[in-house]
C-alpha cells in the first residue's frame, strides 16, 4: 500500500487500533490534525458517526477488506461471498457429508460475508453446515472451537476455517493435542493464502485474497474520490484462485 501511494505521490501514515475498547472518534481527530488527504480503512469498522464526521470534514475514504451496509462508502474487499460458496461446492465434491465451519468474526463483514458465501453453496446442494462458531479471527479462539468441533457425537469430516491463521491452529490442535490426521481423518480448508500456508509443514487448500489486486483498486479509488469528492460512492469486489494443496480431499475431477 505505501509503494502505490508513493508511485501517486502521497506518504502513508498508519494508525493502528482495534475493533473494540478503541476512541475511533479521538483516531480520526488525530488524523484531522494532521491534515491527511484521505483515509484507508483496512480491516476497520468505522460507525456511521464517524463516517458522517469525516464526510463533514471533506475526507475521502476508502474502506480496504471490509465492507458496509448501503452505499455510503468506497469498499474494496475480495469477493467473499462467491469464495465461501466454492469452498463449499469443493468439500461436496470432495464427499465430505459433515462439514463444520470456524468463521472469522461475526462483527466484520469479511466473516459474515465468506460465511453467508459458504451457507449459500451447501444449501445449493441440499446440504447444511454441522455447525458454526465464530473464531473471531483469534488463535486461540479457534483452537478451542476445533476442540468443541471435534468432542461432538458426529465430529465434522471436513472444516472450513475463515481465515488461514486460524486454519494453522486448527491444523496443530487436530494434529498435535487430538492425534487426528489432516486429510486422513479430517479434511482443512483456508482462507486468505498467507506465505505460511504454503510451508510443508502445512500445505493449507486454500482460497487466495487477491491482495495487490485489491491494494491497486483501493488506490485507484481513493485518487478518484480526492480529485472528486462528490463522487458516487464504488463497490468492488475482486475474486481469487482456489489454491489446492494437501489438507482436504480431492473432488474426483481434481485427482490425479
Amino acid at each position: 500500500m505505501s509503494h502505490a501511494l508513493q508511485a501517486e505521490g502521497y506518504h502513508l501514515l498508519i494508525f493502528t487500533v482495534s475493533n473494540s475498547g478503541v476512541d475511533l472518534d479521538g483516531v480520526v481527530s488525530e488524523l484531522m490534525d494532521y491534515q491527511v488527504d484521505g483515509l484507508i480503512a483496512a480491516s476497520v469498522d468505522l460507525s456511521g458517526a464517524l463516517v458522517a464526521r469525516c464526510a463533514k470534514a471533506g475526507l475521502p475514504v476508502v474502506l480496504f477488506n471490509r465492507g458496509v451496509d448501503g452505499a455510503s462508502l468506497s469498499t474494496v474487499t475480495s469477493d467473499n461471498r462467491s469464495g465461501g460458496c466454492r469452498v463449499a461446492e469443493f468439500l461436496l465434491a470432495g464427499g465430505h457429508e459433515r462439514i463444520g465451519h470456524v468463521s472469522g468474526w461475526q462483527g466484520s463483514s469479511t466473516g459474515r460475508d465468506r460465511r453467508d458465501g459458504f451457507e449459500a453453496g451447501l444449501r445449493a446442494a441440499g446440504a447444511a453446515p454441522l455447525a458454526v462458531i465464530d473464531g473471531r479471527y483469534d488463535r486461540a479462539t479457534a483452537s478451542e472451537a476445533a476442540r468443541t468441533l471435534m468432542d461432538r457425537s458426529d465430529p465434522p469430516d471436513a472444516i472450513f476455517v475463515g481465515n488461514d491463521y486460524m486454519a494453522l491452529a486448527v491444523m496443530d490442535v487436530l494434529r498435535f493435542d487430538l492425534g487426528l490426521s489432516v486429510l486422513g481423518d479430517v479434511s482443512v480448508r483456508g482462507y486468505d493464502d498467507i506465505a505460511m500456508s504454503a510451508w510443508p509443514a502445512y500445505d493449507l487448500t486454500t482460497l487466495r485474497q487477491p491482495v495487490r489486486r485489491m491494494i491497486a483498486a483501493t488506490v485507484e479509488e481513493l485518487m478518484a474520490r480526492i480529485d472528486a469528492p462528490t463522487r458516487r460512492p464504488g463497490r468492488i469486489e475482486i475474486d481469487g484462485p482456489l489454491v489446492v494443496r494437501g489438507s482436504a480431499r480431492l473432488p474426483e475431477d481434481l485427482t490425479p
